[in-house]
């Protein structure tokens, strides 16, 4: 499947491309960013992998990850998308689509996430129709867990995923 870009009102969602790899590195290499995704920042490596996999999903799964910017500045706003990661958590997610989301830490707070899940959650009606989607938090990310519920997920479970408390929630 050729990865769609979507717009919104002032979000540009694309496939990953090689050229978003520094602008990325920076945004996992920030603490603020990774505080509740892990817990620690990521290598040059490893976040070299994450937009590998975040352009791969598309290939093996029709559906994956995009690079956020704001359409008016180009500016790298964060990383948006659908994976099926196989994370052996209970109860199982697997076979379910499950969205993720981080926004560069000079983007929270201005609407961009609201945007730029809605966007996506609007692409994925179009794929699967009411069919459920899940998305996993920390349970101590405050701001996270909020917007999850503003955008229509509801807790279904406390479950443990690598031996972190994690909230399961699911919308559809």
């Amino acid at each position: 499947m050729i990865p769609p870009t979507l717009t919104t009102a002032r979000l540009t969602l694309s496939p990953p491309q090689a050229s978003d790899f520094q602008d990325s590195a920076a945004m996992w290499g920030d603490p603020m960013v990774t505080r509740f995704i892990g817990g620690r920042t990521s290598t040059l490596e490893e976040s070299w992998q994450r937009l590998l996999r975040a352009r791969g999903l598309w290939a093996v799964l029709g559906y994956g990850y995009w690079a956020a910017r704001e359409t008016a500045t180009g500016r790298y706003v964060g990383e948006i998308g659908f994976a099926d990661f196989h994370r052996g958590i209970e109860p199982s997610i697997d076979g379910v689509p499950e969205m993720g989301w981080a926004l560069a830490s000079w983007a929270h707070g201005r609407g961009f996430a609201t945007e730029a899940i809605a966007g996506a959650l609007s692409w994925a009606k179009g794929q699967w129709g009411d069919a459920p989607v899940v998305c996993i938090i920390d349970p101590d990310n405050a701001p996270s867990l909020k917007l999850a519920y503003k955008m229509g997920f509801l807790e279904v479970a406390r479950t443990t995923y690598r031996e972190a408390p994690t909230v399961l929630l699911q919308r559809g």
